[in-house]
């Protein structure tokens, strides 16, 4: 079961690398995020079906800790540019979230340092962790979210809808994560 785990993990941690060299939002990168997610979700089911990570040695449970973290950082931003590409289909220029990320800059950058320490901060004992990442997220945001200058061809809206949906998909992907080593 532990080589079954890891090699999952592995695979969904290859498929997350991957997804960051693709377009965004393009069919292939959803369909990469699509594959990286039944990894975790296999990997999940596992570990749910056996006894956890309970007798693994310290050693493969240490590659699994880094595995998880790695993928919550790395996964998180395909996922998440994947659903606004999926959330968008349909969407006038102006309602688009992809749009709107050109006025909510520096996301990716962002999110990745959002689910680190979401992930860090879950699977070191402290989920309050969570909560005082999203103030911080929301508070540096707010200015942004609310600006009058937003650029007419995008709604404010817009722009609400691509936070709000890029910060429950990002963390929720990176809690996912820490759930696989909170197993033990």
């Amino acid at each position: 079961m532990t080589a079954v785990v890891l090699s999952l993990a592995a695979i969904g941690f290859v498929f997350a690398v991957l997804a960051w060299v693709l377009k965004a939002g393009s069919t292939l990168e959803i369909v990469i995020s699509a594959l990286m997610l039944a990894c975790l979700t296999a990997v999940g089911i596992i570990l749910l079906a056996g006894d956890g990570v309970t007798g693994w040695r310290e050693g493969w449970w240490n590659v699994l800790l880094l595995l998880a973290g790695g993928l919550a950082v790395t996964g998180g931003g395909p996922l998440t540019t994947s659903v606004l590409a999926l959330v968008d289909r349909g969407n006038t220029r102006a309602q688009s979230t992809q749009k709107a990320g050109e006025v909510l800059r520096g996301g990716a950058l962002i999110g990745a340092l959002e689910r680190g320490a979401i992930y860090a901060s879950i699977v070191a004992g402290f989920p309050e962790g969570l909560a005082i990442v999203l103030a911080i997220k929301g508070l540096a945001r707010y200015p942004e979210l609310r600006s009058p200058d937003q650029p007419a061809s995008v709604t404010p809206q817009a722009v609400a809808e691509r936070f709000i949906i890029g910060t429950f998909t990002s963390v929720l992907w990176s809690v996912a994560c820490a759930g696989l080593v909170l197993s033990r």
